[in-house]
């Protein structure tokens, strides 16, 4: 194949920015962790969870979850600590 100058310098610098970005994707990848969930719900109540979510929106059902998860495992901590 035969190139001016010109062409051999765009494609030096079109090799040059393929390779940046398969580095980025590297170290996304080498960066990246499993995605666990905390909780595995039942599917019956990933079901209400969803309805709520649709009705209120996922904010909405976000705050609610979060403080009453918080409070329920605030009330579990407390009765675990002893007595002085």
């Amino acid at each position: 194949m035969k190139v001016t100058n010109g062409e051999k310098e765009q494609l030096s610098n079109a090799i040059d920015r393929m390779n940046e970005g398969l580095d980025v994707f590297i170290q996304l990848y080498n960066e990246s962790e499993n995605d666990e969930p905390l909780i595995q719900f039942e599917d019956e109540t990933a079901d209400l969870i969803r309805q709520v979510r649709d009705s209120y929106g996922q904010e909405q059902l976000n705050e609610k979850l979060n403080t009453i998860i918080k409070q329920i495992l605030s009330i579990s901590l407390s009765k675990e600590e002893p007595d002085e």
